[in-house]
């Protein structure tokens, strides 16, 4: 039970997974105005920063629940790291249905969506898990601007245009969900840097030391084009938001 390994050495040196800075991260937890204590649920917590960091700076609680065994661990030493392994806990479970036995304040799934089958799935996943007025948070990408051509949204690792709607579309389509959007925070283009062209020194080194892997020709096609088409594709027409949701 894992995540393809392509993921794992591509991202392996990310501490956030997705397109958030820490200063992203910090913005997201204050706005929350988290009370020591809260109990934060995060399907889909990849290494754990969230979480930790959260527990550091805000005395929060927390579970958080990957598929990928390199990641959970690394999220374990993070928090060894933090000084908080006593007050967040990461287990290596697919998330995808997880519902805790203790509920949650809060209740996230940041840029996993999948584990539902879409945002309106993965809505009613996190309440199942959420105390009464607590608030789920649901990462998600958006198109900044909508793209002219399938073959651009494919190459924004889109399967068609209709994969993600535009921000006022997105935010409207929580109400028909039962939600009150209460807060969001917005990734931008920095974040959008720092997580995809990060990946491309992590590459390169990886190959450096890996020449013989299976993967290498994979890893070398990747590092051979992906700066090129991310700087004319993602950086371009994807957005990438957490929002803060109330049941109503």
């Amino acid at each position: 039970m894992d995540i393809p390994r392509i993921f794992t050495i591509t991202e392996s040196a990310h501490r956030i997974h997705n397109p958030f800075t820490e200063e992203k991260l910090a913005t997201l937890g204050a706005v929350l105005r988290l009370a020591p204590g809260t109990r934060v649920l995060d399907l889909g917590s990849g290494s754990g920063e969230m979480l930790c960091t959260w527990a550091r700076d805000y005395g929060i609680r927390g579970l958080g629940v990957d598929l990928c065994r390199l990641f959970t661990e690394q999220a374990k030493l993070r928090a060894e790291e933090l000084g908080v392994a006593g007050r967040v806990e990461f287990i290596h479970e697919d998330a995808a249905g997880y519902v805790a036995s203790e509920k949650a304040g809060v209740a996230a799934c940041l840029g996993a969506t999948w584990i539902g089958g879409g945002v309106a799935g993965s809505v009613e996943l996190l309440a199942k898990s959420l105390l009464p007025g607590g608030i789920i948070l649901i990462g998600e990408p958006f198109w900044r601007q909508v793209p002219p051509t399938e073959e651009i949204a494919r190459s924004c690792f889109a399967n068609s245009i209709s994969d993600f709607l535009t921000l006022p579309d997105l935010v409207a389509s929580f109400g028909g969900l039962g939600c009150d959007v209460v807060e969001m925070v917005l990734a931008d283009q920095e974040g959008w840097d720092r997580y995809e062209a990060a990946k491309w020194l992590t590459m390169r080194r990886w190959l450096a030391a890996n020449p013989g892997d299976d993967l290498a020709a994979e890893v070398r096609e990747l590092l051979t084009s992906e700066p090129g088409r991310y700087v004319t594709y993602t950086r371009e027409y994807l957005g990438w938001g957490v929002f803060a949701l109330m049941m109503r």
